[in-house]
């Protein structure tokens, strides 16, 4: 006669095998990888928002995010359509969500100095094929969209605000809102995005130090977008404007939504005391270019990495520079923008983007993992 139990035992065992198996299997998987969609967005602010005398009032950006499978990605360029600039990446405009039982994290970029949303798309289409929602945003008076302002330059700290007023914006959207999983937001950042990431992972801005520094270095605050950034902040210095928005730099800029933050290339550590970037508390991680001459990594990347408890630094060589964390150029881009687009000898962008896409994906999918239910306590 057949023992029920022994059957019982033998068919838990098989089960358990079985389930081994496929966890296992499953482990081995390779990542799902998604066609990308995008939508363009206006992001909306208060009615009191400093617009750093920016002359449209809207925080423009964009959003890319996992389309479902039969979307038609395309080219996207940007620039005149008979010589664009630079690639933007393969994607599909308003196109359809992929189909998902669970909602995406979210990570928000933050541009740098004098460029825009458009110019982090190699790592926005990147996420955003990895599962991830990804939105970006032209910051007031640095764009390369709306123009120049003197205050869009100077008043770094309220780009925070931009990131912060974005993430709001996006949870509240009635396509995007539902779809994003509230607990697993991060955001990321290249040069004075860079910057802006250290503001909204709780270091707060020294201005004084800024200016002490600007004073001290010649050409230190004098980027190549605004060449004369220093004179032209010192004739509007005293405005009440500007002295109201001066007043609030040492603010807090954390955004407590943001678990994790990426920092590319980040650029005025000179704003940041040891003392307010040891008081980060949150994981970030940053990249640089060893031949970066515009944020050089010794007096940036590797001054925060220091001050910030348990940061991950990554130094990447053979010529890679600062531009080269930009879109790629296209012919007429190389031609016309060279000091953007053309790297320094035997480096390659597309793998430089592919290897710090892999970087930005790998720290996101552990810093913003679902988070575990809290145990409950025994009585």
């Amino acid at each position: 006669m057949v023992n029920p139990r022994q059957v019982f035992t033998a068919a838990l065992m098989v089960g358990a095998a079985f389930s081994f198996a496929a966890a296992k299997e499953k482990k081995q998987e390779a990542p799902i990888f998604h066609p990308v969609g995008f939508s363009y967005r206006d992001f909306p602010a208060p009615a009191d928002y400093n617009w750093r005398e920016s002359r449209e009032h809207t925080l423009g950006g964009i959003v890319w995010y996992p389309a479902e499978s039969s979307s038609e990605e395309k080219d996207q360029y940007v620039g005149p359509p008979d010589a664009p600039i630079f690639f933007a990446g393969r994607s599909a405009q308003d196109a359809t969500f992929a189909p998902s039982f669970a909602a995406y994290p979210l990570v928000v970029l933050s541009h740098g100095t004098g460029g825009s949303a458009m110019q982090m798309a190699w790592l926005g289409t990147y996420l955003a094929a990895r599962g991830y929602i990804v939105a970006a945003v032209n910051h007031p008076g640095n764009n390369a969209l709306t123009g120049y302002t003197t205050q869009g330059f100077i008043e770094g700290w309220e780009r925070a605000k931009d990131i912060s007023t974005v993430i709001t914006d996006m949870l509240n959207d009635p396509r995007f809102g539902e779809r994003i999983d509230v607990g697993r937001i991060g955001a990321a950042g290249f040069s004075y995005g860079g910057y802006t990431m250290i503001e909204l992972a709780g270091a707060t801005t020294d201005f004084h130090q800024v200016l002490a520094w600007c004073d001290q270095v010649k050409n230190a605050c004098n980027p190549p977008e605004m060449p004369d950034q220093m004179e032209k902040f010192k004739a509007i210095e005293q405005q009440p404007d500007v002295q109201d928005a001066i007043r609030h730099a040492g603010d807090s800029y954390r955004d407590p939504r943001i678990r994790a933050v990426f920092a590319i290339a980040p650029a005025v550590a000179r704003a940041f005391t040891p003392e307010s970037l040891q008081k980060i508390t949150i994981p970030v991680e940053i990249v640089v270019g060893a031949s970066d001459p515009i944020a050089p990594p010794a007096d940036n990347a590797q001054f925060f990495a220091q001050n910030i408890t348990a940061a991950k630094l990554t130094i990447l060589t053979g010529g890679v520079g600062h531009y080269t964390f930009l879109d790629v150029g296209t012919e007429a881009g190389k031609k016309q923008l060279p000091q953007l687009f053309v790297d320094n000898a035997g480096v390659d962008r597309e793998a430089v983007h592919n290897k710090v896409g892999q970087m930005a994906a790998d720290f996101f999918d552990r810093e913003l993992a679902p988070l575990k239910p809290a145990k409950k306590k025994k009585h």
